[in-house]
């Protein structure tokens, strides 16, 4: 692609490397078929292509319209596209490096703000989500259907293991998760345990990776929670121990501390630290494949449902299915397992109509093959697939046990 970036942005590092992205892109439109909201509304301004093109105008003109915000807006960062771009387009920095841009050209409205400020505020914060959460529940009976079904419902979370092992894993509690599903990480210490893995918790940590306020364009609040967890976490990796994310949006975004946190000079060497630590469940448990199997009471024919922050972000396409059968689970076949859910941290809050004609696409996809239950691997995904499918949706931690 041709470009034509003003001398002052192309004589900054962001600017040169915004350049050689757009410049990768030979405009063969591969990515469009890989691009949920394009296979939904057909828009090229709302496909990867278009999107790259409106980022190219915006930058070299100085200028954004209300219009290239929205079309913007409604990408999922997904990474679908980068995933299937033939040409290597680094789709996902070219949105990091020029999304901050375009918006002081064309900065969100008053709603738009007090609506991101209102979801930071509510689940960025793990009390504030349980609190939040508790009320939700207590008030459950009389919600309508379609919002009932979004409040999971409690369970009882059995006591940890106590550290037992030479062998440890760094396990932090997150936010929505440990406010919503706790059972997720009780499930993963039970099962570090019985592999011969001491989990360890870390004390301090900032509930938040600062992925939903990453989402949201909250950079600065993004950055203040990973300076915090880095804090937290650091210490306690000086041995190799794994930084265990069981959340794999979460391991995603604190795979990018050491970009996110290059410029500190305190802490630019430990964020690099933390992020080459994180490793998925996946990642930690293949090794140990063969000594998986189905927990009691769980259906043996499920659909596995790998989400993209697995698939294209941590770049672990088909490895969680393929560990699941070989745990002994009949993992059914699902079409199009590229395409997005609508879940994307905090954006089916925001696109909640296009959110749910996603999840329609994506539910059709996973009952395909008539499971018993949906396996995912990601929090988020699990509480906005479980709000209308028509089979239990868990996290595929739960449904394993160790021989």
């Amino acid at each position: 692609m041709e470009t034509h970036l003003p001398e002052a942005l192309l004589a900054t590092d962001e600017g040169r490397a915004i350049e050689r992205a757009l410049r990768t892109c030979v405009h063969c439109g591969f990515c469009n078929a890989a691009c949920p909201t394009y296979q939904l509304l057909g828009d090229e301004a709302d496909g990867p292509r278009g999107r790259i093109y409106l980022i190219k105008t915006a930058l070299e003109r100085g200028a954004a319209s209300a219009g290239t915000r929205a079309h913007l807006d409604r990408c999922l960062h997904c990474l679908a596209c980068q995933a299937a771009c033939p040409s290597g387009v680094p789709y996902g920095e070219l949105l990091a490096l020029a999304l901050p841009r375009i918006e002081r050209l064309a900065p969100p409205s008053r709603a738009r703000r007090a609506l991101a400020r209102l979801i930071a505020a509510a689940l960025g914060r793990r009390g504030r989500a349980r609190t939040l959460l508790a009320a939700a529940r207590a008030v459950r009976p009389l919600l309508p259907p379609g919002l009932r079904r979004r409040v999971p419902a409690p369970g009882t979370v059995p006591p940890w293991p106590p550290a037992r092992h030479a062998a440890r894993a760094v396990l932090p509690a997150g936010c929505v998760q440990e406010a919503a599903a706790p059972g997720i990480d009780a499930a993963a210490a039970r099962l570090l345990d019985a592999l011969g893995i001491s989990p360890v918790r870390p004390d301090g940590d900032g509930g938040c990776c600062g992925a939903l306020h990453d989402h949201l364009g909250q950079r600065e609040a993004a950055r203040a929670l990973a300076r915090r967890n880095v804090r937290a976490w650091a210490p306690l990796l000086a041995d190799g121990a794994p930084l265990l994310m069981t959340a794999s949006g979460c391991a995603a975004h604190v795979r990018r501390y050491g970009a996110l946190l290059a410029g500190d000079p305190d802490l630019a060497e430990d964020a690099a630290r933390v992020a080459a630590a994180v490793r998925d469940p996946v990642e930690l448990l293949e090794p140990h494949a063969g000594r998986l199997a189905p927990a009691p009471g769980v259906p043996r024919r499920i659909a596995c449902h790998e989400p993209c922050t697995q698939r294209h972000a941590l770049g672990l396409a088909g490895r969680l299915t393929a560990l699941l059968a070989r745990a002994g689970f009949e993992t059914v076949p699902v079409p199009e397992p590229h395409l997005c859910c609508g879940s994307a941290g905090a954006w089916s809050l925001l696109h909640p109509r296009l959110a749910a004609g996603l999840r329609a696409r994506k539910l059709e996809r996973l009952s395909a093959g008539s499971p018993g239950l949906v396996a995912t691997a990601n929090i988020g995904c699990l509480l906005h697939l479980q709000a209308a499918a028509p089979v239990p949706v868990r996290h595929w931690l739960e449904l394993v046990e160790a021989r």
